[in-house]
């Protein structure tokens, strides 16, 4: 190569950045562009046009101008490098499944006023400037339809300068609205806030100053619906990000699980896969350290009459042990991204006969896995995940088998 040719970008490592062949790492390339020795990108055959005039300055999105293919392929290999950095090789690495744009249901926004003039969307990437939303490729239409009312509600207050975040997610009865870092000054704020909730058709609005959300409007009690069953949503409570990523989640965890008797649903949250595992004919313990999302799930599965027991346990200071696991035949867990060291510990020292692992970092997940291939688990099935759009954040579902 001389010095004045251009190197191939052949990868898009992890943390977004096209290495090329000459070792470099250049941002904003993808497969396929070749890269002159002073920086400048030719675009190849995978190089996408970006689906929002925001990027790449808004930190919402890393990856957009990446090609279907070439997104799919770093979904994959995440997944793939993730495992094979631990020594492991699944049976079967299954196709990535791939949230559509969009498509995105639960979402944290920013905003910022002085006075009447407000910006509000996703703060820069390593930056807490905050990227003035005039359209996103990522979020639900239901979602992003709330960004003006939001922006005129705001300005309305006129305060000389206000800085709150705003979480959104779209539940059974519309959108559920959570504003943190804000309380309403006087009696006309208050209204203006319920005249927003209710001219917007919000399902629920809350507030939440530092001491917890405080609900300030919901016509009817907040539910999602997980496999059939509505299930009552705290505020703040986890959600998978899409329904097409939760519905790629969950079809992995029934196939795989199908014809259990008896099964443990381990940091359950609201029911997601305990439900769906009821409905293919087990009883399934539920054990959840979150209080409202327990009591939520509990409350479900007894109004449904589905074999769901939900236990308030934190399985972090407190796991399942062998003893006690010994009582299932098949055992999901839905870690947070942290992984689950000490539970993982005792399932690799228990006799259940298949576990799927679900998980949100593969880097924790990779772990977790090589020890339960050392206690003699076989890592059967491995199916990458990518519910976050263009982004580098990668899930994955995982089969562990005992042979």
């Amino acid at each position: 190569m001389t010095a004045h040719s251009t190197s191939k970008v052949l990868r898009i490592a992890a943390k977004g950045d096209g290495q090329t062949e000459d070792g470099r790492f250049i941002a904003l390339t993808a497969p396929g562009d070749d890269v002159t020795p002073d920086g400048k990108i030719i675009p190849g055959p995978h190089h996408a046009a970006p689906a929002c005039r925001h990027f790449p300055q808004c930190g919402g999105c890393q990856l957009q101008q990446l090609d279907e293919e070439s997104w799919r392929d770093f979904v994959t290999a995440r997944v793939a490098n993730a495992a094979e950095g631990q020594g492991l090789t699944p049976d079967v690495l299954e196709p990535a499944e791939l949230s559509p744009p969009a498509s995105r249901r639960r979402v944290t926004l920013h905003a910022e006023a002085r006075g009447r003039s407000v910006r509000i969307g996703f703060r820069e990437a390593r930056s807490h400037n905050i990227v003035d939303m005039a359209e996103c490729a990522v979020m639900g239409p239901e979602l992003f339809a709330m960004v003006a009312p939001l922006r005129r509600l705001i300005a309305g207050f006129g305060r000389k300068r206000l800085a709150i975040d705003i979480q959104m997610t779209l539940c059974d009865q519309g959108v559920d609205c959570n504003i943190g870092g804000y309380t309403p000054e006087g009696l006309a704020e208050t209204e203006a806030m319920i005249g927003f909730a209710q001219g917007n058709g919000l399902a629920r609005l809350t507030l939440n100053d530092g001491y917890g959300p405080e609900t300030h409007w919901e016509p009817e009690p907040v539910t999602v619906t997980l496999s059939g069953v509505p299930v009552g949503l705290p505020p703040g409570s986890f959600l998978q990000p899409t329904r097409e990523g939760e519905a790629a989640l969950v079809a992995a965890a029934s196939e795989w699980l199908a014809g259990a008797k008896n099964a443990a649903d381990l940091f359950a949250g609201l029911g997601t896969f305990a439900f769906a595992l009821s409905a293919g004919g087990a009883k399934v313990l539920a054990a959840e350290a979150a209080r409202d999302a327990h009591l939520s799930c509990k409350a479900a599965a007894g109004i449904s009459q589905r074999q769901v027991f939900a236990m308030h346990r934190d399985l972090f200071r407190n796991p399942l042990q062998a003893d006690e696991l010994a009582r299932f035949d098949a055992v999901l867990l839905d870690p947070p991204r942290a992984g689950a060291k000490e539970q993982v510990g005792r399932l690799a020292e228990s006799a259940v006969g298949r576990i799927c692992y679900i998980s949100c970092n593969p880097s924790s997940w990779a772990k977790d896995a090589a020890a339960l291939v050392a206690g003699g688990y076989r890592l059967a099935k491995l199916r990458p995940v990518g519910q976050f759009r263009w982004s580098t954040h990668v899930e994955l579902a995982s089969l562990f088998v005992r042979d």
